[in-house]
């Protein structure tokens, strides 16, 4: 039964001319000062999340995007600023990309800051997709194969470190301890310091599902966020079957949707009609953002081509927001049938405690605000104020917003 609401921001900053006739990706580039607008529009999001009564604020690490998609490098610093700023609200990491890091300046950090916000963020690691960035800092991405072993080596690692008063590891990319002298002795094991205090709720984001990767979030405990971010949103009865199985392979027996949360755009307006003729320009510029790093695999390479040039892309058959609110990819209409979709999707998912709900490419601040406000006061009291014997809406709605 669905209980729990989060957003998920990657860091975009206000920007105009959007959509596919819009300004091209390649050629928007702002200066320093707009992009560090990105953190103030963090805090006022988190602010209102805190108040209206969501559960996480996810955030989404990336590095050089003076485009102003993603302008977010450290998310842990962010977390802990933002923990400051509310009172109640978790953090998530969504997400370190670990072969960006060292495994255990990363775990560092992590129970640096859980010890610091009281628990208050959670976990979470991925792989990357952006060659500019993971490259750059001196791992693979274009070589996939590699790029994933060393993902696995880092978490392991990662794991060992939180889960164990003293730990070695000895590996393909790392031996830790180093093999040196030290004050007298010779280095056999380390100790994180801090380790975590809080239990460690560990995510992944869910791309293309493979059996290996699927299998390797199960061994771990690991849970899986599926759509709403570079990911076409919506739940894919596949995936989370494929999910379900790879936790029964590992000895555990799960829900469907158990161990998920499920991410959507949204946009909310009196009728489905009005709601996709606003959503339809952060849709678009959405996709031009995450097509040419073939996220979208759904797209053709002429598509993905056409796309960076605004005098044809409008005209050349993309896809469309239609398209995606039919498909139940992008929520749009009016508040009761949002809460239409999500009441049958916890019924085809019985196992689906949290859903995430957030704005693309594109979006104001202002509309973010006024949108998550609103999906707060109408869309979510149908969830979260049920008996949890019946599942009964029994909320009075002349009763505030809870935020505990």
């Amino acid at each position: 039964m669905i209980t729990r609401f989060d957003s998920l921001y990657a860091g975009h900053v206000d920007m105009d001319d959007i959509g596919y006739g819009g300004t091209a990706v390649n050629s928007r580039v702002f200066p320093n000062e707009h992009l560090v607008t990105t953190f103030a529009k963090a805090r006022n999001l988190a602010r209102l999340l805190d108040r209206c009564g969501y559960d996480t604020f996810w955030l989404a690490e990336h590095h050089f995007q003076r485009e102003g998609y993603e302008c977010i490098p450290n998310v842990l610093l962010l977390a802990l600023d933002l923990a400051h700023q509310t009172q109640r609200l978790k953090m998530g990491c969504g997400f370190n990309i670990t072969p960006m890091w060292h495994p255990l300046r990363l775990a560092e950090d992590f129970a640096s800051v859980d010890v610091l916000t009281g628990g208050r963020v959670r976990f979470g690691v991925g792989r990357g997709y952006h060659t500019r960035e993971v490259d750059t800092f001196g791992s693979p991405l274009l070589d996939q194969v590699a790029n994933r072993e060393l993902f696995e080596e880092q978490v392991e690692i990662i794991f060992k470190a939180f889960n164990n008063a003293a730990f070695s590891h000895e590996g393909k990319h790392y031996t830790i301890p180093a093999r040196v002298p030290y004050r007298g002795y010779d280095l056999k094991d380390l100790t994180l310091v801090p380790r975590p205090v809080h239990p460690v709720e560990c995510w992944q984001p869910i791309q293309s599902a493979t059996p290996r990767g699927l299998d390797f979030m199960a061994k771990h405990g690991i849970k899986g966020l599926i759509g709403g971010g570079v990911a076409e949103g919506g739940a894919m009865r596949g995936v989370i079957e494929a999910y379900r199985d790879a936790n029964r392979r590992a000895g555990r027996e799960t829900e469907l949707g158990e161990g998920l949360c499920i991410g959507f755009h949204f946009q909310l307006a009196a009728t489905k009609e009005e709601a996709v003729k606003a959503a339809a320009g952060y849709f678009e510029e959405n996709l031009k953002m995450f097509g040419p790093l073939r996220l979208v695999r759904s797209l053709s390479p002429e598509q993905i081509d056409v796309m960076a040039d605004p005098k044809k892309a409008p005209y050349a058959g993309l896809p469309t927001i239609e398209e995606a609110a039919d498909r139940g990819a992008y929520l749009c209409g009016p508040p009761a049938q949002i809460i239409d979709t999500l009441m049958r999707l916890e019924k085809e998912y019985p196992g689906l405690e949290r859903v995430s709900v957030s704005h693309p490419m594109g979006a104001s601040e202002s509309l973010m605000l006024e949108q998550l406000e609103w999906f707060a006061t109408e869309v979510m009291p149908a969830f979260t104020r049920r008996s949890r014997s019946t599942g009964a809406w029994a909320r009075d709605p002349s009763l505030p917003i809870e935020t505990d």
